[in-house]
């Protein structure tokens, strides 16, 4: 049974008025975009186009940046998939997704259009979840997406038309740090790849479940994720990453 791809605006315009009441999360989130802003090299010529933008965050703190998604909305710059990407060979600095590349049934497919669009030393940035020991029973349990930790992965090189929604949380996991396909991807150089503890985002509720602490305490907890971090396959629940084509 597949799920229509209609499911994923339903949750953006779910999780735009979660978003709104969750001060909270809205803290959490700012320094997530912090570390993805850390891989980005601005000297590089071209755009720094994301994703699968959700509900647009990124613009907050990276005003010059073009936000897409596949329906639109009154916040996004552009409507586009990211397997057709409406942008010339070679003209685009950065491509962003944060947590959208487990959404991708085919993440070949994406790769090979990314490399397309991106300039000779563009970069691919990629924030997902990281299944640990730690995080599996949050993900697992307390997510409504699947982990699909033994699913196979679609390695096609295209993805017809009709596509439907998808979502496999491990997948990042497993192709880049678990290594499960040896010298994939093919055609790309991995230039960052950090999985760190952050269960100051697991327990804060997310966009659907009540906070576990109240907002006082995530300085604290953001030390103690600093030190567990040390330890990602036993504590690890996010995860960044960067690649270049080669």
């Amino acid at each position: 049974m597949t799920t229509p791809l209609e499911q994923h605006q339903a949750e953006i315009q779910q999780n735009l008025g979660s978003w709104r009441s969750r001060p909270l999360l809205q803290q959490i989130y700012a320094g997530f975009y912090r570390r993805i802003l850390g891989c980005l090299d601005i000297s590089i010529p071209g755009r720094i186009v994301e994703v699968g933008s959700g509900i647009g965050n990124l613009k907050t703190h990276l005003p010059s940046s073009l936000t897409t998604d596949l329906f639109p909305n009154p916040w996004l710059d552009l409507v586009c998939d990211g397997y057709e990407l409406p942008f010339q060979s070679g003209s685009l600095s950065h491509l962003v997704l944060f947590d959208v590349f487990h959404h991708l049934r085919a993440p070949n497919a994406f790769l090979s259009e990314a490399r397309r669009a991106l300039c000779p030393a563009g970069r691919l940035v990629l924030f997902e979840p990281y299944i640990s020991l730690g995080s599996l029973p949050a993900y697992g349990l307390l997510h409504h997406e699947p982990v699909g930790w033994q699913s196979p992965i679609d390695l096609s090189q295209t993805l017809p038309r009709p596509r439907d929604y998808y979502a496999a949380q491990g997948n990042a996991t497993r192709l880049f740090f678990h290594r499960e396909i040896p010298g994939w991807p093919e055609g790309w150089r991995i230039l960052h790849a950090e999985a760190f503890s952050c269960f100051h985002y697991l327990l804060c509720g997310g966009y659907s479940k009540p906070a576990l602490y109240p907002a006082r305490l995530l300085k604290t907890l953001e030390s103690l994720d600093a030190s567990l971090s040390r330890f990602p396959r036993l504590f690890g629940g996010r995860c960044l990453i960067a690649l270049t084509p080669v």
